[in-house]
């Protein structure tokens, strides 16, 4: 599945572990968003949307040490933003690596060339490459020329000196089940080490809401896809093939945002990576003040469309710890692209969407002003300007 047999046996023992202990709710990858500055605008971006004073925040290394250690996943996800204006990245990467961590450190790979030297190829260690497609569907999806281009140059650049190096795509409702096949067989033959694939979710401040998906399109753009490369077992997938399955609308499950928890410059975010609804100082808290049920598909009007990895990638995988020989044979197999769908959630008891981003900014901006003018001289987000 292009998982690394290292990883995939670390991991399978944490998940072992929290099933037999009867553990409700753990995390399994934590989503670390050190900044949410950028070097790309992309319209289906809901990220940076912001103030420049807060756009110009970072976590710390310490911040994103404590990180790790109160929430304990095996896996780190480092995003943004851009990852790599962040000066304190390859300090970052290294300390995660040193508590035994798996990294994916996910960039949209326009200053990979430059910052390359930075870092070392480590068998823990992923570049995770922002790629929407082919060089029309990605540049479209950027809103910039030539940034697939350079992506690519950044993958072989990346090959050549060792490193694992995979792509995340989001896909959207212009997407062609046909040109996806196709460009997944040229990832495919640049050697790369995994692919992750989702759809795209609709933030609710992004520049673009046209082009994201429903659950229905959704299902029928994966069938179409994975149709095209043998029930996704022609592509490295570094994804449970339960969730592919979950795509392709052969289950329908119920989201886990714990299991993808989010820690931010706001600090950890309720409920999950995509909706800033409320934000925990600890991930203890996070835990266990979140009223979870109010959240999710069928129990609120923003989650309806949602079938985003962060949500239900530790769904599958926990459907899968518990149907283990289930797994297998969706595994073996290939994924069903043909016949009758799993029924999905009903919505009709969902409630109405809340809009709270403004206040949250409004806090952070207050905080930011507070602290400022307290110390009487610049603030941090100043002396860690992006580069």
């Amino acid at each position: 599945m292009g998982i690394p047999l290292l990883q995939t046996a670390r991991i399978g023992a944490y998940l072992l572990k929290q099933h037999l202990s009867g553990r409700e709710r753990y995390p399994l990858v934590l989503m670390l968003e050190p900044l949410f500055r950028c070097n790309l605008a992309c319209a289906g971006c809901g990220k940076i949307d912001y103030p420049n004073e807060i756009l110009n925040q970072r976590l710390s290394y310490d911040e994103c040490m404590e990180a790790i250690e109160e929430c304990g996943a095996p896996v780190v996800s480092i995003a943004g933003g851009e990852p790599l204006l962040h000066k304190e990245m390859p300090q970052i990467v290294r300390g995660f690596l040193a508590k035994k961590k798996f990294v994916i450190l996910c960039t949209n790979a326009l200053l990979l060339a430059k910052k390359i030297d930075d870092y070392k190829p480590d068998p823990s260690f992923t570049w995770s490459i922002h790629l929407d497609g082919n060089q029309a569907m990605h540049d479209k999806s950027v809103c910039q020329r030539g940034v697939y281009d350079k992506a690519v140059e950044a993958i072989k650049l990346a090959k050549s000196r060792g490193f694992q190096v995979s792509i995340n795509c989001t896909l959207f409702n212009d997407a062609d089940p046909a040109e996806t096949a196709a460009f997944f067989d040229d990832m495919k033959a640049l050697g790369l080490d995994g692919i992750t694939v989702s759809p795209g979710y609709a933030y609710e401040r992004a520049p673009d809401q046209q082009h994201f998906l429903n659950r229905t399109k959704t299902k029928e753009l994966f069938r179409g896809i994975l149709a095209r490369g043998r029930g996704g077992r022609a592509w490295p997938f570094t994804q449970s093939r339960m969730f592919l399955n979950f795509l392709a609308g052969n289950e329908a499950y119920k989201c886990t945002p714990w299991g993808n928890p989010t820690r931010t410059v706001f600090g950890w975010q309720k409920p999950c990576y995509l909706l800033g609804e409320g934000y925990a100082k600890t991930f203890r808290e996070l835990m266990d003040d979140t009223e979870w049920d109010k959240y999710g598909v069928g129990n609120y009007e923003k989650c309806a469309d949602c079938m985003v990895h962060s949500g239900f990638e530790a769904s599958a995988v926990r459907h899968m710890v518990q149907n283990p020989l289930k797994a297998l044979a969706v595994s073996v197999r290939g994924i069903r692209t043909e016949g009758p769908m799993a029924a999905d959630i009903p919505l009709d008891n969902q409630r109405p969407a809340e809009y709270v981003f403004s206040s949250h900014v409004s806090r952070k901006l207050a905080e930011i002003r507070g602290r400022k003018a307290g110390a009487g001289k610049p603030g941090a987000e100043e002396t860690l300007a992006a580069e």
